[in-house]
């Protein structure tokens, strides 16, 4: 991936920022840039820019950054840094997965979605999800538990990538007691079949 589509992250990233998180950021890191050199830093392109001059930053090199924007409360900006692919002819997740296997989860996602409810945190955590994660996608989605459980699939499907597969769902829902949600989860995938 050029690193083009990187600069891009980033600058989505500095537009997000207020001013006072950009502050915050540049205190945390007076030690490593300057007194002078961060009076002149106007924005996080700026900064971003500093991070990739001096080695902190760049498209294989994310975690000093991604580390600053959980410092100043943005879970949210430091999982689209983390989520950021970096190998060639990488796309999204779903591209890298036959279609048989795409239209599966989509489904399962589905059924899940519709029958999951506020134990989705069980399930994320059963999938292996870190809790910023699942912190992040509550953020997103306070009150739209459909929506929440629809997230938390899409977060692990990109997490798991190319090895995304039904039957890891079923085994966690199971593992969870959630056995009748992974009978349904079966049924839809038998009828898709048929």
């Amino acid at each position: 991936m050029s690193s083009s589509n990187f600069n891009a992250v980033l600058l989505e990233i500095s537009n997000q920022l207020s001013a006072k998180q950009l502050d915050d950021i540049k205190f945390l890191c007076r030690d490593m840039i300057g007194k002078r050199d961060l009076e002149k830093i106007n924005s996080g392109r700026e900064l971003f820019q500093v991070f990739t001059e001096r080695g902190r930053l760049g498209a294989d090199n994310r975690d000093f950054l991604s580390g600053l924007l959980v410092h100043v409360h943005r879970l949210d900006l430091s999982e689209k840094l983390k989520s950021f692919h970096s190998h060639p002819g990488w796309g999204g997740t779903d591209d890298r997965l036959n279609a048989a296997v795409k239209a599966e989860l989509d489904s399962a996602t589905e059924v899940i979605a519709e029958n999951l409810g506020r134990t989705w945190r069980k399930l994320g955590r059963k999938l292996g999800l870190a809790e910023v994660k699942l912190d992040s996608i509550s953020n997103r989605h306070p009150t739209d538990l459909e929506e929440t459980a629809v997230e938390l699939l899409k977060e692990w499907r990109k997490s798991r990538g190319a090895e995304a597969q039904v039957e890891e769902l079923i085994r966690a829902l199971r593992a969870c007691q959630y056995n009748l949600t992974a009978d349904k989860v079966e049924h839809r995938l038998a009828t898709l079949k048929h």
